[in-house]
């Protein structure tokens, strides 16, 4: 904020800055009350947010739609491998290979949520750029969508193999 500071003459004023040099913003976290009934901020507006971590509580769209069919995705994917472990395939990854002995119910069910906390974690760290790859973390999801698709796609083309 600045204030005028009247001088002799009237041509001659002088800025005066009133400001203190700390930030007295609060500081970015999660609320409940944002996330039960939706927040204000979608972006990130100020240059000097963009380059700390910064927690934005309202998302757009194209992320919610992608999110919905990655998990989706991966549930068939799930439901594929226990399809396909069944007709005498492998699992390939040791972690879920040990839940898929345990059984079909607790297979399922550690994939699902080991996918929804991955999402959740993308969601909020979307606005921090990783460097090593150019690109923003909330691109990934799209990269993801792809992955799994094509793994679907795999699985149903071993299935087509298998059935004939």
């Amino acid at each position: 904020m600045y204030t005028f500071v009247f001088k002799e003459s009237a041509q001659n004023y002088d800025f005066v800055e009133r400001r203190s040099n700390t930030d007295r913003r609060i500081k970015s976290s999660i609320s409940f009350r944002s996330l039960l009934f939706g927040g204000r901020r979608e972006t990130i507006r100020r240059h000097d947010d963009k380059s700390r971590f910064f927690i934005v509580d309202r998302y757009n769209q194209s992320h919610f739609i992608a999110i919905v069919l990655i998990l989706f995705f991966s549930v068939a994917d799930a439901i594929l491998t226990i399809v396909l472990t069944n007709h005498g395939a492998n699992e390939i990854n040791p972690i879920m290979a040990y839940y898929l002995e345990i059984g079909p119910y607790i297979f399922l069910s550690v994939k699902y949520s080991l996918t929804c906390v991955g999402l959740i974690i993308l969601l909020i760290l979307r606005n921090i750029f990783l460097k090593p790859i150019q690109t923003y973390a909330g691109s990934l999801f799209y990269y993801l969508l792809g992955a799994f698709i094509a793994v679907v796609s795999w699985q149903f083309f071993l299935l087509c193999r298998i059935i004939t």
